[in-house]
Parts: structure tokens; C-alpha cells; sequence
């Protein structure tokens, strides 16, 4: 972590939050990911760590039941919930979807490095469900309106965030029933963590964790 985070750096980590689930469903950011991660840019000398998502569910309720909050809070680390105010019109330059659309804005502001940690998922509309899709939580209003074209509202919104670090966690993958799962059964054991500072990379590598090729994405 020393390699990415230094003293003095104010640290966001962007988890995915979106559901009001138990973490053994792993339609979630893992908790005990989430607190490590956070300890260790610490421990490199990060001033302060700011957890924050916009998601699907109340707010509140996600951050609570996944066990979020309370990892994050474990480490030192503060939650920042999503607040009407806290949106700011965006468009992403190069892009043709995202235009004048509210996205998450106050808590990123004096914000010296990045993390993005999601879980390895199925996903009924864009096939996958990992670091690049995580960035939808960015996105306020009726987010849903952009499901006609996922593929590349994804896309505008990798182009539009550089973070310093992403860890897609494939320890437990779903491969099945995603984004939300609900049962075990979704469940496959794949061991693995990939860490990268290429979101495109990562994504590539844990396709192969959902037995899928780029081309299938």
C-alpha cells in the first residue's frame, strides 16, 4: 500500500453498497476487505480514508446490513451516505450519454487518491458486475434510464474516473442471479484477489473468474 498511498493523502474508497444484504451473499463489497484496506492506508500514512456509495437501496439500511459501516468505522475510517445536495450536474467529456447528469460529487472533493473494491458477480444486463460497473454508483437521479445502452454507460464512466488502486474481489464470485444473488447457491469459491491500478485489466482478468472472455463483454 506504501506504493500508492502517502502520508498526508486524503483517501476515498468507493465500495459497493448497493443492496441491503448480508455480506455471505457477496452482492456486496466484503467488509473484512473493506476494513484491511482501509488499516493499511493507514498504517502508509493516509491523513484520512472517506468510504462512500450511492446506492440502489436506502442508503442508511445497505451500509448497516452489509456490515460496511461498522468495518469502516473499525479502521478509522468515516462513511459519507449520498444527500440530495451532494450531486453536481457532469458531463463526460469524450462521452454521448452522460450529459448534465447528476453525479456523486461533495464527497470526492480534496481527495488525494482512489480506491475502487467490488466483488467478482453475474450480471443480467452487462454480463459482469466488477470494478468498471461499480462506478454506477456515481450516478444520481433515475439511474435506470441508462440500462438501454449499460454497455457503454460503463464505458463513459471508466473514461471519466482514474483511480489510484482497484481491487476486484474474487475470493467467492457469483456466478449466477446477479447483480443482487440471494442464495448460496449463487456462490463458487474462486480464491482470488486482483489488484490493479488498470481497471480494464482487472476486469479483463476477473471475466475469466465468471467463465467469460472480453468478447462475451
Amino acid at each position: 500500500m506504501e506504493a500508492f498511498i502517502k502520508k498526508g493523502d486524503r483517501v476515498l474508497v468507493k465500495v459497493n453498497a448497493a443492496f441491503a444484504t448480508p455480506a455471505i451473499l457477496s452482492a456486496t463489497t466484503n467488509p473484512e476487505l473493506l476494513a484491511e484496506v482501509c488499516r493499511l492506508c493507514f498504517n502508509a500514512g493516509a491523513l484520512s480514508v472517506v468510504v462512500t456509495d450511492n446506492p440502489i437501496n436506502d442508503p442508511e439500511s445497505c451500509f448497516s446490513l452489509t456490515g460496511l459501516r461498522q468495518a469502516a468505522n473499525s479502521a478509522g475510517a468515516r462513511v459519507v451516505l449520498p444527500r440530495a445536495g451532494f450531486f453536481k450536474s457532469t458531463t463526460v467529456a469524450g462521452g454521448s450519454l452522460i450529459k448534465d447528469w447528476p453525479l456523486l460529487h461533495t464527497p470526492f472533493q480534496g481527495i488525494t487518491k482512489l480506491i475502487s473494491i467490488a466483488p467478482v458477480k453475474d450480471h443480467h444486463r452487462s454480463g459482469a458486475s466488477m470494478i468498471m460497473k461499480n462506478w454506477y454508483g456515481l450516478l444520481g437521479g433515475r439511474r435506470n434510464i441508462f440500462h438501454h445502452d449499460i454497455h457503454n454507460t460503463i464505458k463513459e464512466l471508466a473514461m471519466m474516473v482514474k483511480p489510484t488502486l482497484v481491487i476486484l474481489d474474487g475470493v467467492t464470485t457469483m456466478m449466477t442471479n446477479g447483480p443482487t444473488g440471494g442464495s448460496l447457491s449463487d456462490l463458487k469459491a474462486t480464491h482470488t484477489l486482483i489488484v490493479s491500478t488498470d481497471q480494464v485489466a482487472a476486469d479483463a482478468a476477473g471475466a475469466e473468474l465468471l467463465g467469460k472472455s472480453v468478447t462475451d463483454l
